[in-house]
């Protein structure tokens, strides 16, 4: 390892003349453009990636000897050419304040000009002497500050800062300090400087291609030379060794037969090897002590990362030891995808088209290995490693742009060979490579060091040898002719957005009518919940023995609370019976003072009771429905009644609850951190559903542990754990319009909070406090008590936010680490700008896409609906001129209900269809709301006729159209028989009717179909049509009849032509 590790780069230290070496020197010309680039992009981009900071201020730590990528010491390089450890810096619209020691103070003096010539600035130097901890100097540039704050406008200016950079040191201990006791609004910049140094200068793309250069001749001229050697000595190495030994020569370059200069080189981290069976894919990995492992079928990885000053490139290949032929294939096919993701970095393109087309290569070449596939295919790189916001997965969509870089990093992970051997029963590939995005097409950097088969495979089996060779040739030809087949959608012709859209969405229903037939085909509609919804409880026992009963005081009702039971005089006797039995009891009284007691039992056929086990094992026995008992003592009489209620409550709680659990899924029990590490903690938060009881509500703790979460209250049984295996789907909403900050999970099985069962749990924050105003009276806008509540109302609003950010910040990371990848877990966060307003229950809510979901989180009932779960979308009411139209979304599981989302405002219309489309969801449009429940049971009924109609093609309002206008001429004489009939019902609806179709208007259409049904069936008119056009050869004629008849058949016109329709009355 080295003995010095200088952050990013070189320190400014001021011991450079004292060690001899040449004195320092800032190059002006980079720092006048730089810093205009810095001034422009902020101004551009406040509000967007700049958090809508006024003020930025950046504290670079101390030195350190550990080896690590910090944004602070990113911006020193970038804009001044070296790390300035212990300096603060604060960039103001007309001032640039610097505090730090008296050699960098002076060194930065040159720069004072340049920056006045660049942006108009004045630079101040605040020198902190030696044992000075720098507060006064501090208290002058929030001075500066403060009297920004007074030139613009009477609201404290917003400072932005690296919020995830943690102050080191006394100096940037007192800065964060000061900065809190100042009390000025603080904003994250982070995403604001990534996307400054996403795109490359002509300066720094030249140290990337000398880093690059670098590294790999290390990999070319010094790893494979000694791997080889070591493989046909039969050397006994460690991976740590080689490690260290490799590590020199990157030191050393001209070990690796490179011309550069020892003091402008460093490593990005400590070089990786493995092998025999232990495999880490991550950037982070170390390379163990064990021994190199190159026998038969034996993998061998081997990584290395370099840095030409500060910038860095990196390298990653795969050797295989006379390889078997799934690692064959396996290498094959990742070569293949590693290459489709670098041939698709270029201008315009989004991120994860790079990733979606190497993860197209394998679910191609070999689906099977599409679960051991990284969920990652690579991140930026320069000054940092990982350039955050430029990961190169499935869900990033930002645009790649000219000169960015790229570490196109790919692999699989804990592929089973089937082996014996424990260091060959697994194995991992993986393949890296820097690159540059250029005009046309990307420039692989690393390309010397070689990743074709025939470089990286070993045999030692010369008579196999031969056999492998021609095998791989063949496959190679195989697999580029299936590639050079290329289909355009369009070749010099502009098309229109809404073509492109049609286009696309003709694409989907194809592929859904394909994968619809293939699921009905392969033995039911979907993988609904077939458990019987049917309540079933044990026998009721109230005494199992006559000798149990208590001993009788009176002839008088009495009530056992102990047993559960009530006991009854009948005939001189006491008879108990269970309290579950009982369906009401009652009391009353007579003019002659005569109180009643009467009591109704459950007994099989009564109308809505609750049928148990026993009430069906004793179904043909004489059952007792009801008794009255009269009393001159009316108090007994109530104090009977109410005994009698409140056990019987008790008791169908318990047993609700009881029956609720008994459907529960077992989990896991939660393992807490203890002493491996401290709990990421979010306090004082509510959660929803509530807990019950008739207690105070308090607010709780949520932490998250090895392997869920915990909250809990200061109340011992207000306790929920939420396994990380058992979350689905998790949500992190920020207040921005809403009045709660929250975080939401969507969970696989249900779980129970207090004594409810649930798939959806939630906890949040109220972000405003309630205040009511006394006296009644307005109070003016400029009213300075009004002005500071609405200050304090946006800190507190901003406080929580944050909070809530860096809770959810922090669980990504846990949720990153290689345990929890197979959950592929991460917080999902609405995006407001999709939104549109809808009834999906009673009452109009705010609907939001995210991701991966459609969810409204605000208000209750929760609705959260996958996207991988829904079949089709039908967009109804549209073009009859309606404010408002309904979306009907059908599930892949045709037993789940469909859901409605009524009274959606038109003009969401447009927004809602490009939404779809860009989620590969088939949505159709129909001008009547349509009876789902019929449809589908249609369906399922006669699943081979749905697929040879064309599937959901029915739906298509284009084909119904044209088929309508095709028989036009044939229609125009013709007048349904049921158009009085609807006009009329539709006179005596009332006007406030839900466009939802109620249970009365479904037996009304039976009765209507059972007059229907007196004369002749659909098929038997069918038959007959189909049978005179054959005759008659019209048989097309007949296809297209039967088609729009079944459109009829399908469609519920609960929603008539806009001439007829009834008008809603205004509410008042």
């Amino acid at each position: 390892m080295l003995e010095h590790r200088g952050g990013n780069g070189q320190q400014m230290n001021g011991k450079a003349s004292a060690r001899g070496l040449p004195s320092y020197s800032i190059q002006l010309d980079n720092f006048t453009k730089r810093l205009k680039a810095l001034y422009a992009h902020w101004s551009k981009n406040r509000s967007e990636l700049w958090g809508g900071c006024d003020v930025l201020a950046v504290a670079t730590p101390p030195a350190s000897e550990d080896l690590r990528y910090l944004k602070s010491s990113a911006l020193n390089i970038w804009l001044l050419g070296y790390e300035f450890p212990e300096t603060i810096m604060v960039f103001m619209k007309k001032q640039i304040h610097f505090l730090c020691s008296p050699k960098k103070a002076s060194l930065l003096e040159v720069i004072k000009s340049s920056a006045k010539e660049a942006v108009g600035a004045d630079v101040v130097m605040h020198v902190k002497a030696k044992g000075d901890d720098g507060s006064s100097s501090m208290e002058d540039i929030l001075s500066a500050v403060r009297a920004l704050c007074r030139g613009s406008s009477d609201q404290l200016p917003v400072i932005g800062h690296i919020a995830r950079e943690v102050p080191e040191g006394k100096l940037l201990e007192k800065w964060s300090e000061q900065l809190k006791n100042a009390k000025f609004q603080l904003s994250d910049v982070s995403n604001g400087l990534s996307d400054l140094f996403a795109v490359k200068d002509a300066s720094e793309l030249l140290c990337v291609k000398k880093a690059s250069h670098l590294t790999a001749n290390v990999m070319k001229n010094y790893v494979v030379p000694k791997l080889e050697n070591v493989i046909d000595e039969e050397k006994k190495v460690s991976h740590s060794s080689f490690m260290e030994e490799t590590e020199k020569a990157i030191l050393e370059p001209s070990k690796a037969k490179v011309k550069l200069k020892p003091e402008n080189v460093d490593i990005c981290y400590p070089p990786i090897f493995q092998s025999g069976g232990y495999f880490d894919l991550r950037p982070s990995a170390t390379s163990n002590d064990e021994l190199l492992y190159y026998n038969s079928a034996s993998v061998i990885i081997c990584a290395v990362g370099s840095r030409y000053n500060s910038y860095c490139s990196n390298v990653a290949r795969t050797f295989l030891i006379d390889a078997t032929p799934l690692q064959s294939k396996a290498y094959e096919v990742l070569l293949k995808a590693h290459e489709a993701a670098i041939s698709t970095l270029k201008p315009g393109s989004k991120l994860n088209a790079a990733y979606l087309a190497a993860l197209s290569v394998v679910e191609k070449d070999a689906p099977e290995l599409v679960p051991n596939m990284t969920k990652s295919a690579g991140t930026g790189i320069g000054l940092e490693f990982r350039e955050s916001g430029l990961s190169i997965n499935a869900k990033n969509e930002r645009i790649v742009k000219e000169n960015m870089v790229f570490n196109v990093s790919i692999g699989f992970q804990n592929l089973q060979s089937g082996s014996a051997n424990p260091k060959n029963q697994s194995f991992s590939l993986l393949l890296a490579d820097t690159v540059i995005v250029g005009k046309e097409k990307a420039d692989v950097t690393t390309y010397i060091s070689s990743k074709a088969v025939k470089d990286v495979a070993y045999s030692f089996n010369e008579d196999e040898e031969e056999e492998v060779k021609i095998r791989v040739k063949s496959e190679k030809y195989g697999t580029e002719s299936v590639v050079s087949k290329t289909t355009l959608r369009s070749d010099n012709q502009e098309v229109s957005k809404e073509e492109l859209r049609r286009q696309h969405q003709a694409e989907l229903a194809r592929q859904k009518n394909e994968e619809t037939a293939r699921r009905l085909a392969g033995g039911g509609p979907g993988d609904g919940d077939s458990r019987n919804a049917s309540k079933t409880s044990s026998d009721l026992v109230a005494y199992k023995n006559v000798n149990d009963l208590p001993p009788p005081r009176e002839l008088m009702i009495q009530v056992d609370q102990k047993n559960e039971a009530v006991l009854l005089p009948i005939y001189g006797n006491m008879v108990p019976f269970h309290v579950a039995t009982i369906r009401t009891v009652s009391s009353q009284q007579d003019t002659n003072r005569n109180c009643y007691i009467r009591i109704m039992f459950n007994v099989p056929g009564t109308p809505f009771s609750p049928q148990d086990s026993s009430t069906a094992k004793f179904s043909s026995s004489i059952h007792l429905k009801e008794v009255s008992f009269r009393s001159k003592d009316p108090r007994h009489i109530s104090e009977v009644v109410q005994q009698i209620k409140t056990l019987r409550r008790q008791v169908v709680a318990r047993e609700s609850e009881r029956a609720e659990r008994a459907t529960l899924v077992t989990q896991e029990r939660l393992q807490l951190a203890g002493n491996r590490f401290k709990p990421i903690r979010l306090s004082d938060l509510w959660i929803r559903p509530v807990f019950g009881g008739r207690g105070r509500k308090i607010p709780g703790t949520l932490e998250a542990h090895l392997n869920g979460f915990r909250y809990s209250t200061t109340r011992h049984e207000e306790r929920v754990d939420i396994m990380f295996g058992n979350i689905k789907h998790a949500f992190f909403q920020p207040a921005e319009k809403e009045m709660i900050t929250l975080l939401h999970f969507h969970l696989h099985n249900h779980i129970m909070v207090g004594n409810k069962k649930t798939k959806d749990v939630q906890f949040y924050v109220e972000v405003m406090d309630i205040v009511q105003t006394l006296g009644g009276g307005k109070r003016s806008a400029y009213d300075p008590d009004e002005i500071e509540e609405e200050q304090r109302e946006r800190d507190r609003k901003n406080k929580i936010n944050m909070d809530f950010q860096s809770f959810v910040n922090r669980v990504n990371d846990l949720w990153n680490q290689p345990q929890f990848s197979a959950l592929d877990l991460e917080f999902d966060q609405p995006l407001r700008e999709l939104g549109f307003h809808g009834v999906p229950f009673k009452a109009s809510a705010f609907i939001v896409p995210t991701s991966s979901c459609l969810v409204e989180l605000v208000e209750t009932p929760f609705l959260v609906v996958s996207l991988s779960e829904i079949e089709i979308v039908n967009l109804e009411r549209v073009g009859l001129g309606q404010k408002n139209i309904d979306m009907a979304i059908v599930f892949k599981d045709f037993k789940r209900e469909v859901l409605r989302i009524d009274s959606i405002p038109s003009t969401s219309l447009d927004g809602i269809k490009e939404w779809l489309d860009t989620t590969d969801i088939k949505y159709y449009e129909s001008r009547l709301n349509l009876n789902w429940k019929q449809i589908l049971k249609t369906i399922t009924d006669d699943p081979q006729s749905f697929i040879n109609d064309g599937g959901w093609e029915f739906l298509n309002l284009e084909v119904s159209d044209s088929d309508s206008e095709k028989s036009e001429e044939s229609d125009q004489g013709y007048v349904p028989s049921d158009v009085q009939s609807e006009s009329e019902s539709d006179d005596d609806d009332s006007d406030s009717e839900s466009l939802v179709e109620s249970e009365e208007d479904e037996e009304q259409d039976t009765e209507e179909d059972s007059e229907e049904e007196k004369g002749k069936t659909w098929e038997e008119l069918e038959r007959e049509a189909s049978n005179a056009d054959r005759e008659k050869g019209r048989e097309s004629d007949s296809e297209e009849e039967r088609k729009r008849r079944k459109m009829k058949a399908f469609g519920k016109a609960r929603v008539g032509p806009s001439s007829s329709m009834p008008k809603r009355p205004k509410m008042r």
